[in-house]
Parts: structure tokens; sequence; C-alpha cells
């Protein structure tokens, strides 16, 4: 077991890397005038270069988990994050559209599998009974970014030029991979995890279940986020100065729902999943009809934020219990639903605007969705319970922290 100081810093080195890839995945979308008239296309097709991301992130999340099986952990996370910089590197001097787009793609690649190896890491230095926490400081990255990394890379890139918001997000990511190399233990590789065994989550009907209430379930909030701008606007009648503020708020909720997602996931992985995605349900239809009025909007939106974090968080967990052997490959899939939870949302809630439904439309949506997770969850569970009776819970392999594939994976 490393010592305290070490564990800690370890820890801030993969809340570190965890703020450069959330900076990266949502600063394109504050700059696209920008990149759009720096690489000489619309607007429209600027967006492209957000789609590229997000395809990396769907196709490296598996690819690279698989890959890197047999790689010691701490490798891999450097390797991960040296390959995860030269993409933002590139992005940032590509010279034209084309190279622009495959560099975004580049950079999506090892955005899940870092951030599933990340949360194995986590759950091997953590105490036992704390792997809920462990997971929760390590995505801690992603509401960080959202505050401080997105706002501050957008104004760079609005100042002194697009390219820069990339070299920043870059220079973030050279300074992961010296505090990894400096902090995080040696875990040696072990010697079960192979190609064949990650591969073997994809043999697991509970695995692409898990999966499932993640894509579908989590589509529900990105339904309603994703016109967020136009529901300020539009319905709630704010100008659009007011945007920022409920980003913000979206943001500092997202970094306090990892904190209370962790503690409870130590409590009740499956518990805390149901209470994720049926209080998204709720919060949605709520959000809905109180859109109109700024107050209550604003903290429905927050209350949304918080749920979302521990439906994130335990979904991880929940994964990490099903995948038996195959622990890098699932906890890296992990973040490739979501990212088809992002798609089928945006997707989803622009289809309704459009058949003239209004801003209000998509969280309704977003309701449907969040009942179809449940739904996905609750056959999940029924099959489970008749195969394997009993009550359990996932913890790390015990006081010394061993490696996360042999936790005892019951459902609690």
């Amino acid at each position: 077991m490393p010592q305290p100081r070490h564990a800690t810093l370890a820890t801030i080195a993969l809340i570190l890397g965890g703020v450069a890839i959330g900076t990266t995945e949502f600063v394109t979308m504050g700059l696209l005038p920008e990149i759009a008239d720096g690489v000489g296309v619309d607007i429209p097709t600027a967006g492209h270069t957000i789609s590229a991301y997000a395809a990396g992130v769907v196709i490296g999340a598996p690819l690279l988990a698989v890959l890197g099986a047999t790689w010691p952990r701490k490798a891999l996370l450097i390797g991960l994050m040296v390959a995860f910089t030269i993409g933002n590197l590139l992005s940032a001097i590509a010279p034209d559209y084309g190279l622009l787009v495959g560099a975004r793609l580049l950079a999506g690649l090892p955005h899940g599998a870092f951030f599933g190896v990340a949360a194995l890491v986590a759950v091997d230095l953590a105490q036992r009974g704390q792997a809920g926490r462990a997971v929760g400081r390590v995505m801690l990255g992603i509401p960080i970014a959202n505050v401080l990394g997105v706002p501050g890379a957008t104004w760079l890139g609005q100042a002194y030029g697009w390219r820069t918001a990339y070299v920043l997000v870059a220079v973030i990511g050279v300074a992961t991979v010296a505090l990894i190399a400096y902090a995080v233990p040696h875990l040696p590789a072990d010697p079960t995890r192979t190609v064949r065994s990650e591969l073997s989550a994809l043999t697991s009907l509970q695995v692409w279940r898990t999966l499932g209430v993640g894509a579908v379930g989590f589509g529900g909030m990105f339904a309603m986020y994703s016109y967020i701008a136009p529901t300020v606007t539009d319905v709630t009648g704010l100008p659009a100065s007011a945007v920022p503020l409920f980003l913000l708020v979206f943001g500092v909720s997202g970094f306090i729902g990892n904190i209370v997602a962790g503690r409870m996931g130590d409590w009740s992985v499956i518990r805390s999943i149901v209470i994720g995605l049926a209080g998204i349900g709720v919060a949605l239809g709520v959000f809905a009809a109180v859109a109109s009025y700024a107050v209550a909007a604003l903290v429905v939106l927050a209350l949304i934020s918080v749920l979302a974090s521990v439906l994130v968080i335990n979904l991880q967990l929940r994964l990490m219990q099903v995948a038996g052997s195959a622990q890098t490959l699932a906890a890296a899939s992990n973040h490739a639903a979501l990212n088809l939870a992002n798609a089928l949302g945006a997707w989803l809630g622009g289809l309704v605007i459009a058949a003239g439904y209004g801003y209000r439309a998509p969280s309704v949506v977003g309701v449907g969705l969040a009942v179809l997770g449940l739904a996905i969850l609750g056959i999940s569970l029924l099959i489970h319970r008749r195969d394997h009776p009993g009550r359990v819970s996932i913890r790390p392999g015990g006081p010394a922290g061993r490696d996360a594939s042999s936790s005892v994976a019951q459902v609690s």
C-alpha cells in the first residue's frame, strides 16, 4: 500500500487527467465559430469535430482497453495520456478541416480507457469499503473541467485564437504524465489478464445490460442539456448572458454530486443507480414544467446534475461488479456508453424540437429515456437474482489494496 502522501498525489494525478479530458471534450462547443472561421468551413460543418471526438471515445474505449490488458496499469495510464496529448497538439496545429477532424478523433481515442483504468487504480489504492468514494474522487476531473477548465480554455481561445485552447489542454496532459510517473505506484500486471480474458466481457449479458442502462437512461439528461442555451433564452426568457450562469451551476452541482455519489456507492451501488435514474426522470419532468421560472429552473438543473453524477459513478462500479476478470474493458466501456447516450439524447431532443414541440419537449423525451433505462436495469437485476441469489457489494480487494478484479462482485 502506498504512503498516504503518494496516494493523495496519485489521486490528484488521475483527477488532473480528467480535467484535461473534460476540458477538451467540451471546449470545442464554445469555440465553434472561431474554429469554423479558422479552417474555412461553416459552423454546422465545424460541429463534426465534436462528433469526431465522440466517435474516438466510442471506438477507443473498448479497443485500447483490450490492447492494453496485459500492460501494468501505471504504464497504460502514461501511454494513454501521451496519446491524448499528441492528439490535442495535432488539433492545435491542424492546417485544414480534414486534418482537424482526424486529430479530434485521435484525441478522443484514449478518453474512455483512461477513465476506466483510473477508476481501477483508484480502487486498488482505496481502503476496504471505500471503492465508491475512490472512484468518485477520480471522476472529479469532469466537473472541475466544467467549472474552471472549459471557461478558461474558451476565454483563452477567444482572446488568442482557438488553437491556444488545445495547447492549454496539451500542457495539462504533459503535467498529468509527469505526475502519474512520479506519484502512481507500480502495480504489477496481473498475469491472468489477457486479451482473451478482457474480451470475455463481450460474452456477458449483464455487462451489455449495464451498458444499455447507461446508453439509454443517461440519454435523458443529454436530451435536456444539449438544448439548455435556447431553453434559457426562449422558454425562461433570460438574455444569452444568463446561459453561463446555468452552465456554472450545472458544473458546480456535478462536483458536489461526485462526492455524494461515491459515498452512496459505498452504501449500495444498485440502489444508487435506481435513485439516480428515477430521480433524473422525475427532475426532468419537473424541469419541463418550471422552465419558465428562472430560479426554479436553476434549482432543478442543479438537482439533475447531482443525480447524473450519482448515476455515472455507480454505473462504473456496477460494471466493475459484473465484468469478472474483464475489468479494464468493462470500466472503459462505460464512457463509450455515455457518449452514445450523448448522441441519442441530443438526436431525439432535436427531433421533437424540429417537429414543433418546443424546447420543453426534450426534457419530456428525457423522462421516457430514464424510464426505459430503469426497465433495462430491472430486467438485469431480475435475471441476476435468479442466477445468483444473495446480497453482495463491491469493495477493494482488501486493506493491502489488491487488484480490483479480485473484488467481491455481488448485488447490494
